[in-house]
């Protein structure tokens, strides 16, 4: 179990406030693991990250959370809203539980382990990302996907990888049907 150094409650913080105290923690602190209570679906939640943390976030978030990551690694314990981990450079993020639509979009780098389903577009314009999905994707996943790669364990909806390039995709029980192109 790793030693948590801050929790950060966000019914008493703004998530403004909880990513100005993360990005300017790393130059100031050797041991960088935080604890995010009650982030109860708010958009944003440790966005922009830079350094190597490790932040715990226990509970749903809501839009684009680790949105821009590089470095850090951040766990959801929950769900996450609508382009969780988009444009991730590096570092990795886990969702334990259920993603929305647009996981992963643009992700350069790094890794998404989404552990229940992600819906609609996940890995949308992967451009080097690898996602794993433990459970199934909703359809237009990997769309204009150009490098990286998509994994799911279980079902892949409609038009999987429409105007792909040359990212792979794996599937493990049924695709409904390709994309074009």
């Amino acid at each position: 179990m790793r030693e948590v150094v801050a929790e950060i409650d966000l019914s008493e913080t703004s998530v403004r406030d909880l990513n100005t105290q993360l990005h300017g923690v790393a130059s100031q602190i050797n041991d960088k693991d935080f604890s995010i209570l009650n982030p109860n679906g708010a958009h944003a939640v440790a966005a922009g990250l830079t350094e190597a943390l490790h932040v715990g976030v226990e509970g749903h978030v809501g839009y684009y959370c680790a949105g821009m990551n590089q470095e850090a690694i951040i766990e959801i314990h929950g769900n996450a809203g609508t382009g969780v981990a988009e444009n991730i450079m590096s570092g990795k993020v886990h969702v334990h539980g259920n993603a929305s639509q647009s996981a992963g979009a643009s992700g350069q780098g790094g890794l998404i382990v989404i552990g229940g389903d992600a819906s609609a577009r996940c890995g949308i314009s992967m451009k080097g990302v690898d996602i794993v999905v433990g459970g199934s994707v909703g359809h237009m996943s990997a769309f204009m996907a150009q490098a990286g790669h998509l994994v799911v364990c279980r079902d892949a909806g409609h038009n999987l990888g429409d105007s792909i390039y040359e990212a792979v995709v794996y599937v493990a029980v049924v695709v409904e049907s390709l994309g074009s192109d």
